[in-house]
């Protein structure tokens, strides 16, 4: 049987040339994992929020299911100071009344830590030793990156400029993420402004593709085989695709997120930084429309002010105040099984190669 591959996905043992994004909050669950990855893609946890003891379980939780390889992510932002009180003050002020609507009571002032120790993580990684290690919002020294590389990690990381692809090549990382404008969820975005660092996935992809001698894996707005077959064209050697996993009843995102993915428009999303602090892409709901000129704390705080009002809103099935994250084609989106998905790619992509080669005439 024929089948699409590259250097990478050879090298990765991977059936086809497709990462199963990691997604952060819920969406991304063992089972999710444990299915893309038996069924020929990498399945990839996000464990940006995670405490260490989680993450184990979660990863042995994949194993006893499959031997196949998967990934983890995690977020690499710096922590912030000390929280100014006036700031935390008027940040809890302006999302109280969405608090007593939900029936949450009063909105608790945050303390540090916000996220889990990224040492704490970074020894866990090291423990479950998943095939692949990539990092958003952040890089890593040189000597990070040889730390997981020794135990035999295959280490990426995300890049929304060639700058960025650049950095990640000087400090020895073995493959680049080209995360481009239309993505879901958070703007990796760490060396220029995010709401300026919107490059389309095509440009960027095979800008940075010329700028680095890195295997490229092309995110953003891909959904189905064609557009994978699009990004291997530009010279990617992978195509990494979250929003299109987010309907799979694997998927641990909330029903209402995912009856929402398969009837909205592209122009449906946004970016905004009101639910975490940092910018992410997600559909336009009331919680984003009301909170534009409403004061935030800097991330990762603010996912902290916000975490309770997500929980209840999802749990009601209200989808005015959840993270709705999603891509700019999510209108391609598929409630399938993880398993169908990726074969329906897989057959969608070789299809869509032997399109482009059928154009191909001698002279």
């Amino acid at each position: 049987m024929s089948r699409v591959s590259t250097p990478l996905s050879e090298k990765l043992g991977l059936r086809l040339p497709l990462i199963a994004a990691p997604m952060a909050g819920g969406p991304t669950t063992p089972e999710l994992v444990a299915a893309s990855s038996a069924a020929g893609a990498l399945g990839s946890f996000g464990f940006a929020y995670t405490q260490p003891d989680e993450m184990r379980r979660h990863a042995a939780l994949v194993r006893a299911k499959t031997d196949k390889p998967f990934g983890i992510n995690l977020f690499v932002s710096p922590q912030p100071g000390p929280i100014d009180p006036a700031s935390q003050k008027s940040a809890l002020e302006a999302v109280a009344g969405y608090y007593r609507e939900m029936n949450l009571g009063k909105a608790e002032p945050v303390k540090a830590p916000y996220v889990p120790d990224l040492e704490a993580q970074f020894q866990a990684i090291e423990e479950i030793r998943p095939r692949v290690f990539t990092v958003h919002l952040g890089g890593l020294t040189r000597e990070q990156v040889k730390r997981f590389q020794s135990k035999g990690m295959l280490v990426g990381g995300s890049a929304n400029c060639v700058a960025e692809a650049k950095g990640l090549e000087a400090a020895g990382f073995d493959f680049v993420i080209a995360q481009g404008g239309e993505a879901g969820g958070h703007r990796g975005s760490y060396l220029r402004d995010p709401y300026r660092s919107l490059t389309g996935t095509l440009a960027l992809t095979r800008m940075i593709v010329a700028a680095v001698k890195l295997p490229v894996v092309a995110a953003g707005g891909i959904m189905d085989g064609a557009a994978i077959a699009a990004a291997l064209a530009l010279g990617a050697q992978a195509a990494q695709l979250g929003t299109a996993f987010i309907p799979c009843p694997e998927s641990g995102a909330a029903q209402v997120h995912k009856d929402l993915l398969v009837k909205s428009t592209e122009d449906d999303t946004g970016i905004t930084e009101k639910f975490s602090g940092k910018p992410a892409r997600g559909i336009v709901n009331r919680f984003m429309k009301e909170m534009v000129d409403r004061p935030t704390l800097a991330f990762p705080a603010q996912n902290a002010v916000t975490g309770k009002l997500r929980q209840a809103s999802a749990k009601a099935g209200k989808p005015d105040f959840i993270a709705l994250w999603a891509g700019q084609a999510m209108p391609l989106a598929r409630a399938l099984p993880a398993a169908e998905l990726i074969a329906r790619l897989d057959a969608e992509t070789q299809q869509a190669l032997q399109h482009l080669k059928g154009l191909i005439h001698e002279t």
